[in-house]
């Protein structure tokens, strides 16, 4: 039995590649840290890998304040900008360091302390995301089928009683070597663009 694409469509369709806070999702209003948590995890559920792991915690929010990728919260309250880095944090924290997500906010963080923070456009750069994020997900599948037929391609000398299994190793060892890739290009930008003084 060898590896099927439809059975890779469906763990994907499990993924809700589609299911993200939009920014119409974010309050106007400024919220409390536990309101903010709250909308995280409502909104954010599906990214669990287990029911016990912890989308955002107060723990969380302190230490990104800390670590000065977070602007510091308005009598204890949170803006929509707050909001919105957060989520890029929580994106970003999947595959960099805290010291390179710190790299990539650094004008940003210092321009949002400023009295000049109206010119900040992050909320522009977050719906941009959300459009490429989206884009992204609708390549996946074409994407997941033609790897599907390389390694159908080269396989077809293994052990039929064993093949799928051995398949669906080699499947994981492509996507992690894929991800890998795109995670030191990342951090090659980083690297050339953000860690010397910053983008400009």
């Amino acid at each position: 039995m060898e590896l099927d694409i439809e059975e890779l469509n469906l763990l994907l369709e499990k993924l809700f590649l589609y299911e993200d806070i939009e920014l119409s999702d974010i309050p106007d209003l400024d919220l409390y840290m536990d309101q903010v948590i709250t909308l995280f995890n409502d909104k954010l559920a599906h990214l669990k890998r287990s029911d016990d792991d912890k989308i955002l915690t107060k723990t969380m929010i302190n230490n990104y304040a800390k670590a000065k990728i977070l602007i510091p919260p308005n009598k204890k309250k949170y803006t929509k900008n707050h909001i919105v880095l957060l989520i890029l944090i929580y994106y970003l924290k999947q595959n960099l360091s805290i010291n390179d997500i710190y790299l990539l906010f650094k004008d940003m963080i210092e321009a949002l302390n400023s009295a000049d923070k109206e010119h900040v456009e992050i909320q522009k750069i977050y719906e941009s995301f959300l459009h490429i994020k989206k884009a992204q997900a609708d390549k996946i599948s074409e994407d997941l089928s033609e790897k599907i037929d390389l390694i159908h391609k080269n396989t077809q000398g293994l052990n039929p009683e064993t093949m799928k299994s051995e398949q669906m190793l080699i499947t994981v060892l492509a996507l992690i070597n894929e991800a890998n890739i795109l995670k030191r290009l990342a951090e090659k930008i980083i690297d050339d663009f953000f860690a010397d003084n910053g983008f400009r």
